[in-house]
C-alpha cells in the first residue's frame, strides 16, 4: 500500500488508514513512531482498535435513505456531526504550524478545536491566526500555581469557554520506542539521524528555516535561552502535579467560570465523583494507549459509564476512533460526541489544512453513509438496541467470534 500512495494526491486517501499510511511514508521514523506509538506492549493501544471491532451493527430494512439528520448540540454551539479534533502534543514535528492548520479545519467544518497545553502554538497564535475557532483548552495541573494561573487567564482573554483537565498523565507511560529513539532527551540516535536525513520533504516543511519547533504556550515561563524542545519538556515533566487528586479539581472548579470537563474517565466510580463535583462533562480516555498498557478500552468502558451518568453531563470519548461507524457506535452506547487525536493528525502530518479537512469529510461521510445503511437516518434515535453485541456480567462487549467479528489477536500489528 505504501509504494501505491507516495506521491499520489491527498485526495486519493479514501479512508483514516490510507490517510495513516501516507503519514508513515512521509515522516521520519521517530516522529511517526511519536505519532503512532503507544506504551509497553501496546495492550491498550491495540484494544482501542479491537474493542470497536467487536461491536456488531443491527440493521433494519425498507428505510427510505434520506439526508441523516447528523447534527447536535454541545455546549449551546450547533455542530454539524458529534465530532471535535481533541488536544494533542508538540503537533509541529509533524507539520509547521499544525495547531494552526487543525483549527482551520475544525473551524471551516463547524467543529472545535481544543488545544494543548503542550501545543507548539500558543493560544494567542491560535485565537490570531483562526478569529472565528470554537477554540477549547485542555490543561495539565502545575506545581507552580502562577503558571497555571496565568495559562487559565490567558485562556479566558482569547475567548476559551471550555477547559479540559487531564488526569491520567501526571507522570508520563513507559513509552518505550521514545526510548529506543533518543540516546538521551531530544538527541536522536546516529540511525535515526540518518533516517531523518533521507526525509528532505519533511525538513523542509516541519524544520526549516526556525529549527526544531518550540511549546508556545509554554515559552514565557522558561528563560529565553531555554525555550527549546528539550527545555520546554524539562519544565513539564519538573512542573507536572503528581498530587492532583479531587480536591485539587474541586479548586479548578471554583476558580473556573466556563465549562469544566474531566478527561481520563475509565471508571463508573470517577463518573459519579465527577457529576457530584458539578462538573459539565467528561472524557471517557485511556490517553490513546500511551499511559496504563492494559486499561481497558474507551469504548468498552463507556457503558458502564454513561449508565451512571444519565445524561447529567457531557460524555465524550476518544481513543481509537477511525471511521464514521465508530462515531455511531460510541453514540449509540451513550456518548455525546468523539474527540479525534490521531485520525485528523495523520492529515495534518500528509497535507496541513487541507490533510486534517480529509480526514474530517471522511468521518462525516462515513458516519451518513452508515446510518443510512443501518436504517437510522435519524442520530438521535441510536441506542444499544442497534447494535449487535454480547454483554457479559461485568457489562463489556467480548468478541462475537460466531458473528465474524474480528479479536484482538487478528488485529494487524501497528508497524
Amino acid at each position: 500500500m505504501r509504494r501505491y500512495y507516495q506521491g499520489t494526491q491527498l485526495h486519493r486517501a479514501r479512508s483514516i488508514a490510507e490517510l495513516a499510511e501516507l503519514a508513515r511514508g512521509r515522516l521520519p521514523h521517530f516522529a511517526w513512531e511519536y505519532l503512532q506509538g503507544g506504551a509497553e506492549e501496546e495492550i491498550t493501544l491495540t484494544r482501542n482498535r479491537s474493542g470497536f471491532a467487536q461491536i456488531g451493527l443491527n440493521p433494519r430494512t425498507l428505510v427510505a435513505c434520506t439526508t441523516p439528520e447528523t447534527g447536535i448540540e454541545l455546549f449551546g454551539a450547533q455542530l454539524p456531526v458529534p465530532m471535535l479534533i481533541g488536544p494533542t502534543g508538540y503537533n509541529a514535528m509533524l507539520y509547521r504550524d499544525a495547531d494552526i492548520h487543525l483549527a482551520r479545519a475544525a473551524t471551516a467544518r463547524g467543529l472545535p478545536f481544543c488545544l494543548s497545553t503542550v501545543s507548539t502554538s500558543s493560544l494567542e497564535d491560535v485565537a490570531k491566526a483562526v478569529p472565528d475557532v470554537n477554540l477549547w483548552f485542555q490543561l495539565y495541573c502545575l506545581k507552580d500555581a502562577r503558571v497555571q494561573e496565568d495559562l487559565l487567564s490567558r485562556a479566558e482573554a482569547v475567548g476559551v469557554k471550555t477547559l479540559l483537565l487531564t488526569s491520567d498523565a501526571v507522570l508520563l507511560g513507559n513509552r518505550e520506542w521514545d526510548k529506543r529513539n533518543f540516546v538521551r532527551p531530544q538527541v536522536l540516535t546516529l540511525r535515526n539521524k540518518l533516517d531523518v536525513l533521507m526525509h528532505p520533504r519533511w525538513v523542509r516543511q516541519a524544520l526549516w528555516p526556525h529549527g526544531t519547533p518550540t511549546m508556545g504556550n509554554l515559552n514565557p515561563y522558561l528563560p529565553e535561552h531555554s525555550r527549546t524542545a528539550a527545555g520546554a519538556a524539562h519544565f513539564v515533566g519538573a512542573q507536572m502535579d503528581t498530587s492532583l487528586d479531587w480536591d485539587a479539581l474541586a479548586r479548578l472548579r471554583e476558580r473556573w467560570k466556563g465549562n469544566l470537563i474531566l478527561k481520563g474517565v475509565l471508571h463508573p466510580t470517577d463518573a459519579e465523583r465527577a457529576v457530584a463535583l458539578g462538573l459539565d462533562g467528561l472524557v471517557v480516555s485511556n490517553h490513546g494507549g500511551r499511559q496504563l498498557d492494559g486499561a481497558p478500552s474507551s469504548i468498552d468502558a463507556l457503558p458502564a459509564i454513561a449508565a451512571v451518568v444519565r445524561k447529567r453531563l457531557i460524555i465524550l470519548l476518544d481513543s481509537g476512533v477511525r471511521r464514521g461507524t465508530d462515531v455511531l457506535k460510541a453514540r449509540a452506547l451513550g456518548a455525546d460526541a468523539v474527540l479525534l487525536g490521531r485520525a485528523t493528525l495523520y492529515g495534518v502530518a500528509v497535507g496541513g489544512e487541507a490533510g486534517a479537512g480529509h480526514a474530517l469529510d471522511l468521518l462525516s461521510n462515513e458516519l451518513k453513509l452508515a446510518l443510512n445503511l443501518l436504517g437510522c437516518p435519524r442520530m438521535g434515535d441510536l441506542g444499544e438496541a442497534w447494535l449487535h453485541t454480547c454483554r457479559s456480567s461485568r457489562g463489556g462487549i467480548p468478541p462475537c467470534r460466531d458473528h465474524g467479528v474480528a479479536a484482538a489477536e487478528d488485529m494487524p500489528d501497528r508497524s
